[in-house]
């Protein structure tokens, strides 16, 4: 085709077709076009005319849309994150990450679940890497929901929570700090012995450890335990335990062992 056509009667045909909801590569196909001069076409009617595309599932972002969102959900993925995540935000590439260790399959399902509530319809995936699997959400609106985002490993960077985020905190104190322990703690079982009537015998005991290089994320930590009662030490620089039975039982009703 010349482009005098393209430039007339098969761009409008083309912008039809668009605004009708097909995608740039149906459109493609049908009119025998290049699928990124359709794309361009696209853009610049969209630039003029934005009423006839309304926003798509996935462009649906509740910091910048208003999209309603699950702020249970996102207590939790802010805890993964904060843990052991990352944004790639790159042009044509936006991307959150999530690392799961392998040995809980439960995680991975939970993580990915989670990711799908707080911004649903975009594309999620799983890439195996050595003894863990990165799960994925690929939406550039990540960087909006998730403000801690930035340069460089977070322990060198101040991470604060916005007012809305420590509003969803406060609310979901528990998924918050389900997530924390997810990605950057654990649940385990310390044993001791102890002479009784002469005989030594073994005491088994468990806690639960948190351990992050940020010392503004381990104060998030300790302080989302002192909102829920939760006594706390630290067991060295950088590694925060949970070890009075009490606080343990009450963290075994939400957080739990892993699996």
């Amino acid at each position: 085709m010349s482009n005098s056509i393209h430039d007339s009667r098969v761009r409008i045909n083309a912008i039809s077709l668009l605004r009708a909801g097909l995608s740039n590569r149906e459109v493609a196909s049908q009119l025998g076009v290049p699928v990124g001069t359709i794309g361009y076409w696209k853009h610049l009617d969209r630039q003029l005319h934005p009423e006839f595309y309304p926003l798509a599932r996935w462009e649906s972002c509740p910091a910048c849309h208003g999209h309603t969102l699950d702020n249970s959900a996102y207590a939790y993925v802010l805890g993964l994150y904060l843990g052991d995540g990352h944004i790639i935000d790159k042009y044509k590439q936006h991307t959150l990450s999530i690392f799961c260790a392998d040995a809980w399959p439960g995680l991975i399902e939970a993580a990915e679940q989670a990711m799908r509530q707080v911004i649903p319809g975009p594309k999620t995936g799983r890439v195996q890497r050595k003894g863990c699997t990165e799960v994925k959400s690929y939406s550039r609106h990540w960087v909006c929901m998730l403000p801690q985002h930035g340069r460089g490993k977070k322990h060198e960077r101040p991470i604060v929570l916005q007012e809305w985020q420590e509003y969803v905190v406060e609310q979901h104190t528990r998924e918050f700090v389900r997530g924390l322990i997810h990605s950057d703690g654990c649940r385990v079982t310390n044993w001791t012995t102890r002479m009784v009537a002469g005989l030594k015998k073994r005491y088994e005991y468990p806690r639960y450890h948190f351990t992050n290089e940020s010392g503004d994320i381990r104060n998030l930590f300790t302080g989302a335990l002192d909102d829920l009662g939760i006594e706390w030490r630290y067991n060295n620089r950088n590694c925060i335990s949970v070890a009075k039975r009490g606080s343990v039982a009450a963290m075994d009703t939400f957080v739990g062992p892993k699996y």
